[in-house]
Order: C-alpha cells, then sequence, then structure tokens
C-alpha cells in the first residue's frame, strides 16, 4: 500500500480547512491598474488559476499611501482598491481556493516620487538602507532610496490605524483572513530588528520596545479579524533592504512568545532565499527557537522543492509551506506535485510589472 502525501493531508489553520500542505507566498507582481493601484480582471484570472493551493496569501498589499514603495503596487486603501480585491476574491471562491491578504507598510524603502506630497518614507530610524533601491515608474529602472525621516512617538496610533482600516478593507473585499507584513526590511521589520532601530523613546532600544509597534498593529488587526484569521510573516536572518539584527534567535523568539500568547493562527518563517538568508542551509537554531515558543501552525518559506517540504513535514520541522517562484510558473503547482510532473521554468524578466505575458499565459498540465 502506497504511503499517503504528506502534501496531500489536511490541515486546519486556525478556523479554516485547507486540503492541502502547498501555499501560495505573497508575491510582489506590480500590475495594479493606474491611476490609484486598483486591481483589476486580469489580476483575478491570475490568482483563480491558481486556486489549488491549499491557501494563497496574495501579495503585499499597502495599507495606505503612505505605505507605498514600488510603482503599480495595489493597495487596499480606497474603495476602487476594494472593488478591485472583491474581482479577485470572488473570483478564488468561485474555483474553490481559499485567499488570504498581506498586509503592508514598506517604512524607509520608499521614494519621494511614490509618497504623497512628495515627502520622506517614514521608519523607525533615519536611517539610510544602504543597497536598497527601488522603481518609480516604468521605465525609471531601479533608482536609489533617501535617508528616511524617523517618526515622532506621537504618529505610532495612526501607523496601528493604517493598518486596522487595511484589516477592516480586506475583510470587505472578500478575503478569508489577513497576513501583516512584518519581513523583508519593511516598516514592522524595521521596528524589530536593532540594526533599524535606534530609537530612544517607548519604541525602541530594549528588545521590548523594538517589538511594541508591531504588536500593537497585530493586536489591531486581530480586532478586525478574530485570532483564528490572522497571521504574521516574519524573515528572522534576511538580508534583504539592508536589514540585520544583534541577535535574531533572541528576538524573534521573543516576538514568537508574544504572538503566541495572543493565539493568532500562524507564523510564516522566511528561513531560506535569493533575499540573502543562509545559502549554505536555514537558519536552524533561528528556527527551533521560534518553534520552541510558537505552538501554533509554523509555515516554512525559501526556496523549498517538494520533496524538501516532505521531508520537513514528516520531521516535524514545520506544518506547512508556502511556495513563490514555482507558483508563478505552474499554476496548477499541487496537481504536478501530486504528480511528480515535470515544471514550467518561470522567465524572471517578466516578475515586475507588464501584461498578461509572463503572468497569466503558464500552461497547465492539461494543455500539454
Amino acid at each position: 500500500m502506497a504511503t499517503p502525501d504528506v502534501l496531500f493531508q489536511p490541515l486546519k489553520l486556525g478556523d479554516l480547512e485547507l486540503p492541502n500542505r502547498i501555499l501560495m507566498s505573497p508575491l510582489t507582481r506590480s500590475r495594479a491598474a493606474q491611476p490609484g493601484d486598483v486591481p483589476t480582471a486580469m489580476n483575478a484570472e491570475y490568482y483563480r488559476q491558481r486556486a489549488s493551493a491549499g491557501l494563497i496569501i496574495a501579495e503585499a498589499t499597502q495599507v495606505s499611501p503612505q505605505g507605498k514603495g514600488y510603482a503599480f503596487t495595489p493597495g487596499i486603501h480606497s474603495q476602487a482598491q476594494i472593488e478591485g480585491w472583491r474581482q479577485v476574491t470572488s473570483a478564488v471562491h468561485a474555483a474553490g481556493g481559499r485567499i488570504y491578504l498581506q498586509l503592508w507598510h514598506v517604512g524607509r524603502i520608499s521614494h519621494p516620487e511614490l509618497q504623497p506630497d512628495n515627502a520622506l518614507p517614514v521608519a523607525p530610524s533615519a536611517i539610510k538602507p544602504e543597497g536598497a533601491k527601488t522603481f518609480i515608474s516604468a521605465d525609471s529602472g531601479m533608482v536609489d532610496i533617501p535617508t528616511p525621516r524617523a517618526l515622532t512617538t506621537e504618529e505610532m496610533p495612526d501607523i496601528v490605524a493604517q493598518y486596522r482600516k487595511g484589516a477592516e478593507n480586506a475583510k470587505q473585499a472578500g478575503f478569508d483572513g489577513v497576513e501583516v507584513h512584518c519581513a523583508n526590511g519593511y516598516l514592522l521589520d524595521q521596528f524589530l530588528r536593532s540594526g533599524s532601530n535606534q530609537r530612544d523613546d517607548d519604541y525602541g532600544g530594549s528588545l521590548e520596545n523594538r517589538l511594541r509597534l508591531p504588536l500593537e498593529v497585530v493586536h489591531a488587526v486581530v480586532d478586525v479579524w478574530g485570532v483564528e484569521r490572522v497571521g504574521v510573516r516574519v524573515s528572522p536572518t534576511g538580508s534583504f533592504n539592508a536589514m540585520q539584527d544583534d541577535n535574531p534567535e533572541e528576538t524573534f523568539a521573543a516576538f514568537a512568545k508574544k504572538l503566541d500568547a495572543l493565539g493568532i493562527a500562524f507564523i510564516e518563517v522566511v528561513e531560506d532565499s535569493f533575499q540573502g538568508n543562509h545559502a549554505n542551509g536555514r537558519p536552524e537554531s533561528v528556527i527551533e527557537a521560534i518553534q520552541a515558543v510558537f505552538s501554533r501552525t509554523y509555515i516554512a518559506n525559501g526556496n523549498y522543492t517538494a520533496d524538501e517540504a516532505r521531508e520537513r513535514i514528516t520531521a516535524g520541522k514545520t506544518d506547512l509551506v508556502t511556495f513563490g517562484r514555482p507558483f508563478i510558473a505552474n499554476p496548477d503547482l499541487p496537481e504536478r506535485f501530486r504528480r511528480n510532473a515535470p515544471l514550467n521554468d518561470w522567465d524572471d524578466s517578466t516578475f515586475y510589472g507588464g501584461d498578461e505575458h509572463g503572468y497569466t499565459d503558464y500552461p497547465f498540465l492539461s494543455d500539454t
């Protein structure tokens, strides 16, 4: 008798039943309609094609105009955006899928040309992210990011309110839940890590203070959705966007312990990826430190193959795995994993911006 494939064992994530362990990770594709950063029917078709994922976590989506860091990325702060996203969620649900939205504020990873009134981007501290770049238009190429403005203590409630409103709008748009983006060098990650947070008020300095704003945001989002429909993404050892922390084991175990006490559904950990994380292996000591204090669902991310996903699920090192680039090129990725079928190659020249090419035109198994 054949051994059941662990990738296709159902799992309850919070109170949401998932039919498999193969999740689609949040993937910036920069294809929102202009003006207004509005999702369209093309975006709905892209996500509909991938509805066989155990769960889709939709691309990072700015919670406010201030939260925008790249041209053509979608928002969740206007009525037009809500209605655009409703097209997406309706298409995914009609195809039998489940979809969360990732709530995003880029913090310092932006440019005045992307900000309201050409303002400087904001951050915990006025520290330039050396080497980090963005794009501000279709033909700008990658441009340097300026030194940001440090947020004042008095501005923190407004940041929390931006996420709360984004969570409310995501519910209005028909999502099944939300993930709070605390990873990859964006605003909440900037507050968590010692290299980017050198404040001397209640929101910086000590570890407890560095955790304060991210936890206030998660609490606000939980107020909207309840703990069963909220997750958090972190990247403890990622160096993307000029990030570093003096003690990632201590920082992220402390954060995970607080999240566990709150009772959120999951933590997604970027373990190893093209973003600068441990090219020679996964950061096992950090992973173990998080898992030692987080009792709910652990989701692994970072250049996984199907076989490695099976191995680590079987070994108890993760419950679920999010796949990125393989899902870009293979809309029917779970079925390909089920059959051990060949995978389409992705075309990284079409990752960001553009039209249907490299977006909704990758072939299904049934096409080949």
